[in-house]
């Protein structure tokens, strides 16, 4: 498939490692240049080396998106170096893993602030650059906890759907700039993140770590827990020429274990 994203160039928060990273990458193999945020500097900077070795420019800033000056900082200087923005996958996320009796103000303040409040700052800068030109995609990396409810995740529950909420309006309000703006929603991924994430639910359920595994496992169809990459696709997908016409959607990639039916 010809993708046409050749030349352009993407943001990609939450870069340098597990969904962010492999979308990074996938992006650059289509000829992209891609700039890259996190809050740490040497992974991040290990990632932009990744990019740069397809061929493609990269830039690495370390940022923190509870401070909007620096979410601004990013997506202009990024601007400035490429020269236009074309492409955001809004991907930076925090986790706790908790019962609600557990979970303090602060924990569910500082998730929101993250990943609902990261996102809207990061789109709210690149659409700017984007109406100019008249031409965009916007991903929402979400998650599969905004359509169902599962043991300890509460806050990412909220944040997800606040997410696809999001999607959904801001695709009615750019569309008519050549904006696109959809939501992807990773179901059990296998990242450093679930890794952690099992290894707390395996403590919370008085199991082992494998027995942890193997209950999610179940959860799954397919069998296999999903790959960064597998995000990766469908995300080249709606950047693409291709996924012109689709705009406020959110898709899963969970192997089939959302058991809700979604029209």
């Amino acid at each position: 498939m010809n993708t046409g994203l050749t030349g352009r160039t993407a943001l990609v928060t939450g870069g340098s490692k597990g969904i962010g990273r492999a979308v990074a990458l996938a992006l650059a193999r289509q000829g992209v240049d891609v700039a890259i945020c996190a809050r740490g500097a040497g992974e991040l900077e290990q990632a932009a080396d990744a990019i740069r070795a397809l061929g493609v420019r990269a830039l690495a800033l370390p940022t923190d998106m509870t401070e909007p000056e620096a979410v601004r900082a990013f997506v202009d200087t990024a601007a400035d170096h490429f020269g236009r923005i074309d492409i955001l996958v809004n991907n930076a996320v925090t986790s706790t893993q908790n019962t609600f009796a557990a979970l303090s103000d602060e924990e569910f303040r500082y998730h929101i602030d993250v990943k609902v409040m990261g996102y809207i700052r990061c789109a709210r800068a690149a659409v700017e650059h984007m109406r100019v030109r008249g031409w965009g995609r916007i991903v929402n990396v979400a998650g599969m906890t905004a359509r169902i409810v599962t043991d300890f995740r509460m806050t990412n529950g909220i944040v997800n759907a606040a997410v696809s909420n999001f999607t959904k309006h801001l695709s009615e309000q750019v569309g008519k700039h050549g904006i696109t703006v959809n939501a992807v929603h990773p179901g059990y991924t296998w990242t450093p993140r679930l890794e952690g994430g099992l290894r707390k639910w395996a403590e919370l359920e008085g199991v082992t770590f494998e027995e942890a595994c193997a209950r999610r496992l179940q959860e799954i169809p397919i069998g296999r827990f999903i790959q960064p990459e597998d995000l990766a696709n469908l995300v080249v997908f709606l950047c693409s020429e291709t996924a012109g016409a689709i705009t406020g959607q959110a898709i899963a990639v969970d192997g089939g274990s959302g058991r809700s039916i979604n029209y």
